[in-house]
């Protein structure tokens, strides 16, 4: 039992080690290139940004794949990231296309994915017209029924309330 306590020990500070000399497995902000907003309608401004050309890095985008052509992507005030725009034309297609960009120094490859829709989903439409509920309503088609209701409440109130007046003087119901 210890010889297999001991083995398992020796293999996971192994594995440790090994992933820390490897580094971060994970796709963090620094190797990726964001897209802004990732879902767009042809003609519409597209932003770019990166962390992985470090503090001062600049770098080349291609929008070639979605016909946008090349565009710079220049440092900024936040720690260490550039960023750059293009227009998607009003010719572009529906689909996913692949954005990319080279870091000046040390020519390292970042992309990231557009997707180019006929229409934007997350737009918000505001309701218009009327609810069917089947209860009516104020402004319903007929204004002699709307007024008969409007009394029939007006009586039922009056009386509950001379029934509750009568109910406090003890003089019963």
């Amino acid at each position: 039992m210890r010889r297999t306590a001991r083995l398992l020990t020796a293999t996971a500070l192994a594995a440790a080690a090994a992933g820390v000399a490897a580094g971060p497995a994970y796709g963090g902000d620094a190797g990726s290139l964001q897209v802004y907003p990732s879902t767009v309608v042809p003609g519409s401004q597209v932003t770019v940004n990166t962390a992985g050309c470090g503090d001062r890095g600049t770098a080349a985008g291609d929008a070639g794949a979605v016909g946008a052509g090349t565009f710079t992507l220049a440092p900024t005030t936040h720690q260490g990231e550039a960023i750059g725009q293009f227009r998607v034309p009003p010719s572009a297609q529906p689909g996913t296309y692949e954005i990319v960009a080279r870091c000046a120094e040390g020519d390292r490859r970042l992309t990231g994915d557009l997707v180019v829709a006929l229409s934007v989903a997350h737009e918000q439409v505001q309701p218009r017209g009327s609810l069917k509920t089947g209860v009516g309503g104020t402004l319903g088609t007929d204004p002699v029924r709307t007024a008969a209701g409007v009394a029939a409440l007006a009586v039922a109130a009056a009386g509950g309330t001379w029934l509750l007046h009568r109910l406090a003087r003890g003089d019963g119901i």
